[in-house]
């Protein structure tokens, strides 16, 4: 149960603007997407090391499509929640200055959200790993399905596999997130993947209080969290939305 004082604390580190989020599949299973990694989720289906890698993809990348194809039902049924909601006019009352998302559903943006870093890429546009071409999700959409390059290999989306590097632009801009906010909001993530769950560390070594919305602990919460808000995302930001407004 997360006390009245935790919220007034945190409430009022975002009164002082300079925010940014962090945020991963937590957020986002309200809106009926399950965390990948979770009993039922995507993993559980499909092993991540047989579809999730690019060897994987470069070995029989219709068979990766299988898990592409899963994924992308999942995605395009989902619509934002109130926390996504919340977040967006957090930004919009010029409290929070970015969101760095692990998350490759697009409902920050769906929500109203502008400036959200896409840490792990998303599917709004695709490449051919063989010729480097890239289409927009319009064009793909219209180069079969799955969609097929003009040099007949499969496209890919541009989300990060295993195995694959960050790409460069969400990297710097996380980073410049992390290290200029005043307070950084962690929520629904587990942080325990690398090298997003070094961005909260990059906050709080740059005096960034760090507040963290989690049903469950996580190694943050006893090593650099400031103030621990144990629920789910919504109705904890929704809480912290009204405190602020």
């Amino acid at each position: 149960m997360t006390s009245k004082s935790d919220f007034a604390k945190a409430a009022e580190a975002l009164k002082r603007g300079r925010v940014s989020a962090l945020t991963g599949a937590g957020i986002s299973t309200e809106s009926g997407i399950p965390d990948f990694r979770s009993r039922g989720g995507l993993w559980d289906r499909f092993a991540p090391e047989e579809y999730a890698t690019v060897e994987a993809f470069y070995r029989d990348p219709a068979k990766v499509w299988k898990m592409l194809e899963a994924m992308e039902r999942l995605l395009s049924s989902a619509n934002p929640n109130k926390a996504h909601k919340a977040l967006a006019t957090l930004e919009e009352e010029k409290l929070l200055d970015g969101i760095i998302t692990q998350n490759v559903d697009m409902l920050h943006q769906a929500a109203g959200s502008r400036m959200v870093v896409e840490f792990h890429g998303s599917s709004r546009s695709y490449s051919c790993l063989w010729c480097d071409l890239r289409y927009s999700r319009e064009e793909a959409s219209r180069r079969g399905n799955p969609p097929l390059c003009s040099c007949g290999k499969h496209l890919k989306p541009d989300v990060v596999f295993f195995g694959e590097g960050i790409p460069p632009e969400a990297m710097a801009m996380a980073n410049q997130l992390a290290k200029g906010c005043r307070a950084m909001l962690v929520i629904g993530t587990s942080a325990e993947v690398y090298p997003a769950n070094q961005m909260p560390h990059i906050a709080r070594r740059a005096g960034a209080t760090i507040i963290e919305v989690n049903l469950e602990p996580t190694q943050l919460t006893g090593s650099i969290t400031d103030i621990f808000l144990r629920g789910n995302a919504s109705e904890v930001l929704e809480e912290l939305l009204e405190a602020v407004s």
